[in-house]
């Protein structure tokens, strides 16, 4: 079985506010298992960026201005 997260334990109370909830739960999750810490860039976080970056930077580089009512096209 495999658990992600993009939090540290130690954050979890802001998921969790009960904090012997907190403990209880972590302490399940993590018994007899191995942990994995991944200290890098989440790859959707990343692709959204430039997602963003492109859409925003428009054909050839230019920024893109929403079309005004007059410009767009209507259906008949």
């Amino acid at each position: 079985m495999s658990w992600t997260t993009n939090k540290r334990f130690t954050d979890w109370a802001q998921v969790f506010p009960n904090a012997g909830c907190t403990v209880t739960l972590v302490d399940r999750l993590i018994h007899r298992c191995e942990c994995i810490d991944i200290d890098a860039d989440s790859y959707r976080a990343k692709e959204a960026k430039e997602r963003e970056a492109a859409r925003r930077a428009g054909p050839r580089g230019q920024a893109q201005v929403a079309p005004n009512e007059s410009q767009r096209s209507r259906r008949p």
